[in-house]
């Protein structure tokens, strides 16, 4: 257990300091999962008495972790107080930098919905803290959220990110970022604790959590987009690999067999990519997303982006033999169901028979979502921590 100053405050097992503590997590874990509740529904969900539920609730409130919220009706007698989960002490901010753009939103202890912004980047004029404390802005004055609570952020990058070393690669879209020491600049210059991850792994995290794998065994998210990844999970872990470039199927070159369906292409990129899917589409040229919408129902043109999707899944299958395959990112979610079907069709069922195809489920920001998730975790385990000195 931690306090405030982050040294460790150890408290033996059995005390009644120690059981104290225990039962103010599972108080507050209740009160984040229940949201907010009286004193008496505290003592029915813990099984613990009125008097003990009190002095938990006086403890946690002591502690700035939880506040009265409301009264509730209990029929005869004065209205009941009801306690919340504060969530002005400590937020975060999970953020998408894009090649032209940056998402971000504000993320609390309870995951409330705020309002997803999306400012606009200047690729002559671009450093790693300062695309980071923009969206940190911009997101609270969005939210409505004073920028002094935030103190961690989350940050999906379109590029491979080695966490030992802090080193970034394959960063075609961050202009101004270095190659070595990101996260350490954004640190210094913002004071907030920084994660970074590839985009595709946390877009992985959220298929895992809320889309269409959370029954697989495990399972390839293939994100298709202007770029091209592969998001790996396999027995319940994500597979960044040695360097944290695993995934980075879109500078793979193309089997042979690729050629009678783009005779240029070199890899998957310009198989897949941007650019040769607004060609499938009738629309050499003009940006992909505007593009899109045509895609369901252009039988024919969902036919051949199958042909050239299983070139890249068969890889997947042939090393890794998942349960599951997710298409996901822009060109996986506009093809839909279809898609996943004349995939499906293309697979060789008699070497991969429990094989299943799956459009993505995790909506429009799978990104930022994933990077929610990551925070709502931090933030709680920051707050649970701070337990201890309540007791």
């Amino acid at each position: 257990m931690t306090t405030e100053g982050g040294t460790m405050n150890q408290i033996d097992p059995g005390t009644p300091t120690w059981l104290a503590a225990r039962n103010d997590r599972t108080a507050f874990r209740l009160l984040l999962e229940h949201g907010p509740l009286t004193r008496s529904r505290l003592g029915e969900l813990t099984g613990l008495s009125k008097p003990t539920a009190s002095q938990m609730l006086a403890r946690l409130e002591r502690v700035g972790l939880i506040r009265p919220v409301g009264e509730r009706s209990g029929g005869r007698g004065p209205n009941a107080v009801t306690y919340g989960v504060r969530t002005d002490r400590i937020t975060g901010v999970a953020i998408s930098i894009l090649d032209r753009s940056i998402q971000a939103v504000v993320v609390d202890a309870i995951d409330h919905d705020h309002p997803i912004v999306q400012i606009a980047t200047d690729p002559a004029d671009r450093t790693p803290e300062g695309d980071v404390r923009a969206a940190v802005h911009a997101a609270c004055a969005e939210a409505g959220i004073d920028e002094a609570t935030v103190s961690r952020v989350v940050i999906g990058v379109q590029a491979a990110f080695f966490v030992e070393g802090d080193e970034l690669s394959f960063t075609d879209t961050l202009p101004g970022w270095p190659a070595v020491g990101a996260r350490a600049r954004i640190e210094r210059a913002l004071g907030l604790q920084v994660t970074i991850d590839n985009d595709v792994n946390l877009a992985t995290m959220a298929e895992r959590s809320a889309g269409a794998a959370q029954l697989a065994a495990s399972f390839a998210l293939f994100w298709i987009g202007d770029g091209l990844g592969v998001g790996v999970e396999l027995g319940g872990v994500l597979h960044r690999g040695a360097s944290g470039g695993a995934g980075e199927i879109g500078y793979l070159a193309v089997p042979r067999t690729a050629a009678r369906l783009a005779p240029a292409a070199g890899d998957f990129t310009d198989l897949l990519g941007g650019p040769a899917v607004a060609r499938l589409l009738g629309g050499d040229g003009e940006p992909l997303a505007e593009l899109l919408p045509r895609l369901s129902g252009d039988e024919t043109a969902l036919a051949a982006l199958a042909d050239r999707v299983i070139l890249a899944v068969n890889p997947l299958l042939a090393i890794l033999d998942p349960s599951m395959i997710v298409l996901g990112g822009p060109t996986g979610g506009a093809g839909g169901d279809r898609l996943a079907e004349l995939v499906a069709e293309r697979v060789d069922a008699s070497a991969h028979p429990k094989l299943a195809v799956r459009t993505s489920g995790t909506g429009a920001q799978p990104v930022l979502l994933g990077a929610r998730q990551q925070l709502v975790e931090q933030i709680r385990d920051h707050l649970e921590a701070d337990i201890s000195l309540a007791t």
